[in-house]
């Protein structure tokens, strides 16, 4: 007597890709700055400016072709990431283009309107952002070249000690032709693959405690290693470039990606301790960083005697924008003056112009991109693509505390840019290729596993997830 048994294998059903809702949100992330440039030229001139239709095609072609790159070649990826760099992205540009209205920040000395030149590195930046997705199919590919990265990384911030400074810092390099190149921008993103490849290998050597000290594991001495290198590396960079915002951003980074790989708190404890006293140190004995302090303690010096500082005229302009601000094209934060309050001071102008809502809508639109960061980090299967994913959002969260922090004088100023929002070509296309790196993680994490082979005596059942 023969019995046939009849099995019951399970097939599942791919996941939702989300590119249509990613594409519904790009149409507002077009549409929002566009209705802000037609605002800055009624207010300004009483007319719509004339390049509106140019520039609406401009950023409209960008997202849609940005778009259907991520359709086809990474469709599983986060539908948020892409809409929101989009819409700070053209945000920056109005606000920009606002300011190139001012002929006292608009003059020949300054480099004249800036907003055509940062349309130019916005395009060049889609193109990258473009290329990463196509080329790199994936992301653990990087982790063949983590010694390399380092290496690179090294060579990126040496880079702007053999050129002269500017504004008093070393940051940047300039190249015949294409004017100057901020390499910090490029070096954070570097840094996070070496990271990520290293911390992926010596994690559990790291995590290893020698002792218990105050409820704290203290890390072998051989172990600090690592981080007094770093610690090091970032104080040299402070002290020949007086680069504060750069030292706080790639000593923060290693920090907090050594934390997550390790879970060891007392890691956080001595990154703070080597950090703090560095900056004391430097704050002292560096003409630059201790003018900066001095501002940040005192912003109001000087205006008593008619010298009011970039730091009073940045606080002035907070005060008066309110909670809804004065309207695009009716502020003051010309009188910031230079060519700061295009690139440093330019969320100056979003606290006066839009008020407490718009800095907090600015600052919300970063908190949800480097939470989708976050949540990219947790759904991936891989360590290293964890590692690296949580170093890029960490990387975009420092960048913006510290300079937001600077701006509204939380902490001193830096010379740091807005990612996306400030002018700065550097600085747009690394933080697109950054976002393009985070979107092709977040692609594979979210890709449904292959489905296992049939069998010829199984009787298919579909599983619908609601």
């Amino acid at each position: 007597m023969s019995s046939a048994s009849n099995t019951t294998t399970i097939s599942p059903v791919g996941a939702p890709n989300r590119r249509n809702t990613e594409l519904a949100l790009l149409l507002f992330a077009v549409a929002i700055p566009l209705l802000a440039y037609a605002n800055v030229g009624l207010a300004k001139h009483g007319s719509v400016p004339a390049g509106m239709l140019g520039y609406g095609l401009g950023m409209g072609g960008f997202a849609l072709v940005a778009h259907l790159v991520v359709r086809k070649f990474a469709p599983y990826a986060d539908p948020l990431m892409l809409p929101i760099a989009t819409l700070l992205n053209g945000l920056g540009l109005v606000l920009i283009y606002r300011l190139d209205q001012e002929p006292s920040v608009t003059t020949p000395a300054l480099g004249g309107p800036r907003a055509p030149g940062q349309l130019l590195w916005s395009g060049l930046a889609v193109l990258l952002f473009i290329a990463v997705i196509v080329f790199l199919k994936d992301h653990r590919i990087l982790n063949r070249y983590t010694y390399i990265s380092g290496a690179a990384a090294l060579l990126l911030l040496i880079a702007p000690m053999f050129f002269p400074a500017v504004n008093g810092s070393r940051l940047w390099i300039v190249i015949p032709g294409v004017g100057s190149i901020q390499p910090g921008e490029f070096a954070k993103i570097v840094l996070a693959v070496f990271f990520s490849g290293y911390l992926m290998v010596k994690r559990d050597a790291l995590a290893l405690a020698s002792r218990r000290f105050m409820g704290m594991y203290l890390p072998r001495g051989r172990d600090l290693g690592p981080i007094l290198v770093i610690w090091a590396v970032s104080m040299g960079i402070l002290i020949v470039e007086t680069d504060l915002g750069s030292t706080l951003l790639y000593f923060g980074l290693f920090v907090v990606m050594l934390y997550v790989a390790t879970e060891r708190t007392s890691w956080i404890v001595f990154g703070l301790l080597l950090a703090g006293g560095g900056a004391t140190v430097v704050g002292m004995t560096s003409s630059h960083v201790k003018v900066r302090i001095n501002e940040w303690l005192d912003p109001m010096q000087g205006v008593a005697q008619g010298l009011a500082s970039e730091a009073a005229q940045v606080r002035w302009s907070f005060g008066s924008g309110g909670v809804l601000g004065t309207g695009l094209g009716q502020g003051y934060s010309r009188l910031i003056g230079g060519i700061g309050v295009k690139s440093d001071y330019i969320l100056a102008t979003v606290g006066e112009e839009l008020g407490l809502a718009g800095v907090m809508a600015v600052l919300l639109l970063y908190g949800l991109l480097v939470e989708r960061g976050m949540r990219t980090a947790l759904a991936a299967r891989d360590p290293f693509g964890k590692l690296l994913a949580v170093g890029l959002s960490s990387a975009m969260a420092i960048q913006v505390f510290v300079v937001a922090g600077g701006v509204t004088g939380l902490i001193p100023l830096t010379g740091m840019t807005m990612p996306f929002l400030a002018q700065g070509g550097s600085s747009v296309v690394a933080n697109w290729a950054l976002v393009a790196i985070l979107l092709r993680i977040s692609d594979t994490a979210r890709r449904p596993a292959p489905a296992p082979a049939p069998s010829p005596d199984s009787e298919p059942t579909q599983v619908v997830r609601l």
